[in-house]
């Protein structure tokens, strides 16, 4: 079994809510096999409180989180990622930076939880259901056997888990 441990990057347009949940997320049940990161092209400059909340329901860590630009992670100094995922389809959409090392890439796309309108409790619902549909789409990720798989192989099953349940309705098979 190999000791290597992942660098993942998850993107939105304001790093504030679904990539925020992706990064905690992944960091707890990645089993130390991975580290996860987060950015947005349009960082927001701060992490929505319902993702906070919602994390910590669900014993999910919370500290540490800041809205912060995706080109930190494409300076020379930055963290080289093996893998980059954009959970919202604006960011998509956009012109990524060249992200050192050719990370593979897919698209995980989730409804905003942030732009629910309403009641205190029906915004928290969208932020559990967002949370629910990453930690589903984040638990086959882990269970892959990474190392063991062609990259085209890879792809697929990325591909794959970015199409599950709860997907947004655009499509896209890369970042």
């Amino acid at each position: 079994m190999s000791d290597r441990i992942y660098n993942v990057l998850f993107l939105c347009t304001g790093n504030s809510a679904r990539s925020i949940l992706a990064e905690s997320i992944l960091n707890k049940d990645g089993g130390g096999r991975f580290c996860a990161f987060s950015a947005g092209s349009q960082p927001k400059g701060t992490v929505n409180p319902f993702a906070l909340k919602v994390l910590e329901s669900f014993d999910y860590p919370t500290e540490g989180f800041r809205s912060k630009s995706w080109e930190e992670f494409a300076m020379p100094d930055a963290p080289v990622m093996d893998f980059v995922f954009t959970v919202c389809d604006n960011a998509a959409g956009e012109a990524c930076p060249v992200w050192p090392g050719q990370p593979m890439t897919a698209h995980w796309g989730i409804e905003d939880p942030a732009a629910v309108e309403g009641t205190d409790i029906q915004k928290q619902a969208a932020f559990v259901s967002a949370f629910r549909y990453l930690r589903n789409r984040i638990s086959v990720f882990v269970a892959l056997p990474v190392a063991s798989l062609d990259k085209a192989s890879l792809k697929a099953k990325l591909v794959e888990i970015g199409q599950s349940e709860g997907t947004t309705s655009r499509r896209h098979s890369a970042a």
